[in-house]
């Protein structure tokens, strides 16, 4: 007789046992294909069972190695580690419905070059959708209407414009200056103007800093009514320092609005000159044309102070010290 065969079914299940068999795998591939291509191979559970993939299938392209799970609900359709444009889109998939990259992430996806070590992908989520955190991702949550400032760019995740973006970022920086110039580089770099972030800044509620901002943004362009509250005099007298002996108004080739010649007369015969630029576009015509200016006061034994508007609003207590330093008298005691 020939023997029966051994009784196996105590033993342990193969793997291909354990996970759900692969039906039409190349079909089900083909379908995800565009929305694969579209996301950088990243992509949501959710978005996988839309197109006919159930668990049972995506956790065996996983068991197997072809791909993996980096964050809860986000798969990447590979097993390499992912690119800074795939942790785009798993930061946003992961956020879940609504989410979309913000601050500075998107301003540097709009093509801000801002020197910074802050690396963090930022983005933002409606006022009570808690996300599990990442290592490497901030997720901000608002009650702003923030899908009314979103980016029209086809490409990439669904991100903020750049001016929305740009006010979220100064707002959130505790150094205002380091804000301003953030402002002021998004001009500088023609990526916007001075005009669409004060139109945006306006649609910010509760902007932190808000007032100093749209100061700044004033200045930034160059505007007359920036200077209008500017009042070095005044600003002297609270330091005790003697006022101009006068101050004009000038407008440059390129619009620009200056202060000239705040001057100080001292008694050994010098002149001290401050000269305030309202604008924080330098240009190569304007900065020469400056430069032998100023020249020709230095020879007529004066000497000159240049500072920005900015920081006339910002640190007003530098520039009088510099005027204290330079020469500037005391304001005269009256009885």
């Amino acid at each position: 007789m020939s023997a029966l065969p051994a009784d196996d079914s105590s033993a342990e299940p193969s793997l291909e046992a354990q996970v759900s068999p692969q039906t039409n795998r190349a079909g089900r591939l083909a379908q995800v294909a565009p929305l694969a291509k579209s996301q950088e191979r990243v992509v949501s559970r959710a978005q996988l069972r839309s197109l006919g993939w159930s668990d049972g299938q995506i956790d065996h392209e996983i068991t197997y190695g072809r791909w993996h799970a980096p964050a809860w609900g986000v798969v990447a359709m590979q097993n390499a580690p992912l690119t800074h444009d795939q942790r785009l889109w798993l930061g946003v998939l992961h956020a879940g419905k609504g989410a979309v990259l913000t601050h500075l992430t998107s301003c540097r996806r709009a093509g801000l070059d801002w020197k910074g070590d802050d690396d963090t992908i930022h983005v933002l989520t409606p006022k009570g959708d808690l996300v599990d955190p990442i290592d490497g991702f901030f997720f901000h949550q608002t009650r702003r209407p923030y899908q009314q400032w979103l980016s029209r760019s086809p490409c990439g995740p669904p991100r903020l414009d750049l001016e929305h973006a740009a006010l979220l970022t100064a707002e959130r920086d505790r150094y205002v200056r380091r804000a301003v110039g953030l402002l002021a580089a998004c001009v500088q770099q023609r990526l916007t103007d001075a005009d669409h972030l004060i139109l945006a800044a306006r649609e910010i509620r509760k902007l932190r800093h808000g007032a100093i901002l749209m100061l700044a943004l004033g200045d930034i362009d160059g505007g007359a009514q920036s200077f209008a509250e500017i009042e070095i005099g005044q600003l002297c007298q609270r330091a005790g320092l003697a006022t101009p002996v006068r101050q004009a108004v000038r407008t440059d080739s390129d619009g620009r609005r200056r202060y000239l010649d705040c001057e100080w007369e001292l008694p050994d015969g010098r002149v001290i000159v401050l000269e305030v630029d309202g604008s924080f576009h330098l240009r190569v015509g304007n900065w020469w044309r400056d430069m032998k200016r100023e020249r020709a006061v230095v020879l007529s034994r004066s000497t000159v102070l240049r500072c920005a508007s900015i920081e006339l609003r910002l640190e007003p207590w530098e520039v009088m010290a510099d005027l204290r330093r330079a020469g500037v008298p005391a304001a005269p005691i009256f009885p």
